[in-house]
């Protein structure tokens, strides 16, 4: 069980951070649009990086950095984008008041994004492939370690996604999606630029 908790901790430490993928969560939440399948995609994909990792792909992904180096490229290229849509949205003069009304996604379209925050990121597979997977090793049962981390993976980005729900209410003034938008484009520009000095 110390295993479990080990893993359980370190896991919810590493993605507790604000950054593109968290940020996108939050905001589907607080429009109550695709919540469910887009918190499952998060979690689902963690689950499937853990478990790589754990099973050793660790080494893989040291053995071939060219994976990361396009990872980072491509990643970063899409936050930018991304960026700049969210603050074309904080400074739109015509900013829709309620969540509700707010430019529908399809649940494919939120769900293509979700994909392309997890899997363009660098980071994720250097925090859960290397990272984890090589901590795994040092416990006698790397499974549990593993279990526990994807665990916290389900628990973190279910709260976020749904928790979110309850600031609804204080998104039906303009001025909060605003501030909103402007602070998911600023993480946005902030973490494309990381990679690119990286």
């Amino acid at each position: 069980m110390s295993t479990f908790i080990s893993g359980f901790s370190l896991g919810f430490s590493l993605i507790l951070a604000i950054g593109s993928q968290n940020a996108f969560v939050l905001r589907q939440g607080i429009k109550g649009e695709h919540v469910f399948w887009v918190c499952l995609v998060c979690a689902l994909s963690d689950a499937l990086l853990i478990a790589s990792g754990v099973a050793g792909f660790g080494s893989i992904v040291k053995a071939y950095p060219d994976v990361l180096v396009v990872a980072r490229y491509v990643g970063s290229a899409f936050l930018i984008g991304y960026g700049g849509v969210s603050l074309y949205s904080a400074f739109a003069k015509d900013h829709i008041l309620k969540a509700s009304e707010l430019g529908a996604q399809t649940p494919f379209k939120a769900i293509a994004i979700c994909l392309a925050f997890t899997w363009l990121n660098p980071h994720v597979y250097l925090d859960t492939v290397v990272l984890l997977g090589s901590i795994s090793t040092q416990y006698i049962e790397p499974l549990m370690f593993g279990l526990g981390a994807i665990s916290a993976s389900f628990v973190f980005f279910f709260s976020l996604g749904f928790a979110a729900k309850k600031l609804a209410p204080l998104f039906e003034r303009p001025l909060s999606w605003k501030l909103l938008d402007g602070l998911v484009g600023a993480i946005m520009f902030y973490i494309a630029l990381s990679l690119l000095h990286e």
